[in-house]
């Protein structure tokens, strides 16, 4: 059975008219009790309908973006581009940070589109559509950002990464490189299936061993690349893909640290989605993929907008390329 504004209002301990006022900020609600009211929304996993005329007294000038990880540098760089155009354009941004957790998603989804703001920017940890689409109120707009589904009832934007991949395994292979390991993000992701999927086609057309062994996945949290790494040395690769931007600069100290030297002891290709000091200084010994991260999110906040003045137009995919630039050495 559907939750009811009714049954909000009654495990808030408030009536009807204060869950209206404190989702539509209509009126002045207390913190105390703008809490209590949310809390209920979450417990029930309310989602108002957007299209419904009770529920839509006028813009908020707000946007929401919910990231996997805000500390990551490229959703970092990412929310700037973003932020940078919707304040252009006379909107704010909410973020709300899962840690690529679905259930933190979940949660962060019903709050922001309880009529907290005009629209959601979502960079999804989840792997099952259904549930995601779910979450999402009738009619309430929402842009897929960097990660998308099989299923293509959401606008999206993101970057086409496997012609890189593709050519930078057969560069190495064209180097005399047989053991070419690659570390992926989780598995579950559109991104990651893509980078993988390219690895593999590499792999088997340049005719080297297609060995699961030499693929790991990490994410996009902090030091998640390390134990990838000690499982691919011992797998005595000669080369390396890492197919994110965290994990490739965490890889270059991490191989520094072992004493070996790129492109003498190890070939590697890295992901550059963010402006680092590594990626300065090791650039001429390391392939790069190259990410169009600033117009990511400028695109992310073009397409939300156009969103929101649009919400019935049919959905589509807007997919940005990367660079591939070859190492000099």
């Amino acid at each position: 059975m559907k939750v009811t504004i009714s049954d909000v209002a009654r495990l808030a301990g408030v009536s009807t008219a204060t869950v209206s006022h404190t989702i539509n900020s209509t009126r002045y609600v207390s913190g105390e009790t703008k809490e209590k009211v949310y809390r209920a929304i979450a417990e029930l996993g309310y989602t108002p309908d957007a299209s419904a005329r009770s529920f839509r007294t006028g813009k908020k000038k707000t946007i929401g973006f919910i990231v996997p990880d805000i500390s990551n540098k490229f959703f970092a760089t990412m929310i700037e581009s973003v932020e940078n155009y919707l304040s252009a354009h006379g909107y704010h941004l909410i973020i709300a940070n899962t840690k690529e957790n679905p259930e933190r998603e979940e949660t962060n989804i019903r709050l922001l589109s309880a009529g907290l703001v005009d629209g959601l920017l979502i960079a999804s940890t989840m792997e099952d559509f259904s549930r995601f689409e779910s979450l999402i109120p009738a009619g309430f707009p929402v842009v897929l950002v960097d990660r998308t589904f099989d299923t293509k009832r959401f606008p999206s934007v993101s970057v086409s990464n496997f012609q890189p991949i593709y050519r930078s395994v057969c560069r190495l292979a064209g180097k005399g490189d047989k053991r070419i390991g690659m570390i992926g993000g989780l598995p579950r992701l559109s991104s990651t299936k893509e980078r993988i999927a390219a690895y593999q086609e590499a792999v088997a057309d340049c005719g080297l061993p297609q060995d699961d062994l030499l693929i790991r996945y990490g994410n996009s949290m902090e030091n998640s690349a390390q134990s990838c790494l000690d499982e691919l040395l011992e797998q005595k690769c000669d080369a390396l893909v890492v197919a994110q931007g965290l994990m490739a600069s965490e890889t270059v100290i991490y191989l520094h640290k072992k004493g070996l030297k790129l492109g003498e002891d190890i070939d590697l290709v890295t992901f550059v989605d963010y402006d680092s000091d590594i990626n300065y200084l090791y650039s001429n010994q390391m392939d790069c993929i190259i990410q169009p991260v600033e117009k990511l999110g400028e695109t992310a906040g073009e397409l939300i907008l156009r969103r929101i003045e649009t919400p019935d137009a049919p959905a589509f995919e807007q997919v940005l390329t990367s660079t591939y630039q070859p190492c000099s050495m």
